[in-house]
């Protein structure tokens, strides 16, 4: 069986507080994007997982989707499967990935074997993952808060628009992400601003992170500000970044970003 485990990105990201057990509670829109890997899973005499594409560190011992077929494995005694990941989306890029990777492994295993595991028991085991796992199990644009696991469906609709991501080719730990954040709580929520024309989010619409990762690494401040320059409706650094996204009216001509295209990692497509 092969899968397209895609990206996603952040319509907006608040860090809101810290809380006790030293996670963060913060407020964002996860919204999918056709930026994809390849995954395949097929029966196999032994467990194992292989590779290509972008190199993963540590790929045969961390993987998120080793730890997703090994979280099946002991609930279910599922038999030996071999994954294979062609990887694709750029890793520390704040897109998400990873998650995805492991969210669609659950789902394809959950599949291959007919264990008729529920939606909500999937987002449980995409949960012990990681944060952003569970958003991918049902992939459908949601309004998140919590530590990044709880979802409400949002009517967002940014269709017709055309979005380009760009990856610096700048891996961000999270780390790094969160070591220059000081929560606070906003006085505009992020559910209000996306309620608002798109072209308020230029002003209202922001994420947290971007100010402290810029400020290291100034590509990104400096592919923001060129998307604007060529005519983005909108732009943000995506996640904990480095990546950066643009929304662009639907007939934006591509070839004005070839310069960029040079020295950095680019997608498009239609949202």
């Amino acid at each position: 069986m092969i899968s397209f485990p895609n990206a996603k990105i952040n319509l907006g990201l608040n860090i809101l507080s810290k809380r006790p057990d030293g996670y963060h509670n913060l407020s964002s829109c996860f919204y999918p994007v056709e930026w994809k890997d390849i995954l395949e899973i097929i029966p196999s005499h032994k467990q194992h997982f292989t590779s290509s594409g972008i190199a993963i560190p540590g790929a045969n011992k961390n993987n998120l989707c080793i730890k997703a077929y090994d979280l099946l494995y002991d609930n279910h005694q599922i038999p030996p499967v071999h994954i294979h990941l062609h990887k694709v989306i750029p890793i520390g890029a704040g897109l998400g990935g990873g998650s995805s990777d492991a969210a669609f492994t659950l789902k394809m295993l959950n599949n291959i074997f007919n264990l008729k595991i529920p939606i909500r028991l999937l987002e449980e085991y995409a949960a012990e993952l990681g944060s952003d796992c569970p958003f991918f199990i049902q992939n459908k644009p949601v309004l998140v808060s919590g530590t990044g696991t709880k979802f409400n469906l949002t009517s967002i609709n940014i269709s017709q628009r055309k979005i380009i991501i760009i990856h610096p080719n700048i891996h961000v730990s999270t780390k790094e992400a969160y070591a220059g954040i000081i929560p606070k709580n906003s006085s505009n929520s992020i559910k209000k601003i996306l309620k608002t024309p798109l072209a308020n989010w230029k002003s209202l619409l922001t994420n947290d992170f971007e100010k402290s990762i810029a400020s290291s690494h100034p590509d990104i401040t400096i592919i923001k500000k060129q998307f604007y320059d060529y005519g983005a409706v909108y732009a943000s650094m995506s996640g904990s970044g480095s990546a950066v996204f643009g929304i662009f009216e639907k007939d934006f001509n591509l070839s004005l970003l070839n310069n960029l295209a040079k020295s950095h990692t680019v997608w498009h497509g239609i949202l």
